[in-house]
């Protein structure tokens, strides 16, 4: 069985302070329930992974972003070789231009936070891996494989961007 397609979007601000912010959700349903997560979700048939980030941002937020504003960072390879079902391959952005306010929808409860101060102990056990270097504008091509326990990265690996 080949892993699902999905993608994710790091969307990031200046506050009022100059303070450089990611916008994350907390997951209210499916994979990863209660798990801070960036915005994003499956691909559907027929959909590029550009316009599926940008889909997604609004169903999850009501942001809306621009689709030549969104910044491809990278590929991720997600193996749970205990639930296959889950193994995914995402495509990852990064967006720091766009309108509206930030809304909790069905699937999301968003937040603003510091990017010098990720909320990495809330998130994947993956993303303290690769996210700081993601919003640092470095580019990622990696896998990580889930142990028994479908929380903790028991693999990891990374290829050269």
């Amino acid at each position: 069985m080949s892993p699902y397609q999905v993608c994710v979007c790091f969307i990031t601000r200046r506050n009022e302070r100059g303070t450089r912010q990611v916008l994350l959700g907390r997951k209210k349903t499916g994979l990863g329930l209660g798990n801070i997560v960036g915005l994003g979700g499956k691909i559907e048939p027929g959909e590029t992974p550009l316009e599926a980030i940008v889909r997604e941002i609004e169903e999850e937020s009501s942001l809306i972003v621009d689709p030549a504003a969104v910044n491809e960072m990278g590929f991720i390879r997600y193996a749970f070789p205990h639930r296959e079902n889950w193994s995914q391959d995402s495509t990852v952005f990064v967006v720091d231009a766009f309108s509206g306010t930030p809304m909790e929808s069905d699937e999301v409860v968003p937040a603003w936070y510091d990017v010098a101060d990720l909320p990495l102990d809330g998130m994947w056990d993956d993303a303290k891996y690769w996210l700081p270097q993601v919003l640092a504008g470095e580019t990622v091509h990696a896998s990580f494989t889930f142990g028994e326990d479908l929380k903790t990265v028991s693999e990891s690996s990374f290829d050269p961007a």
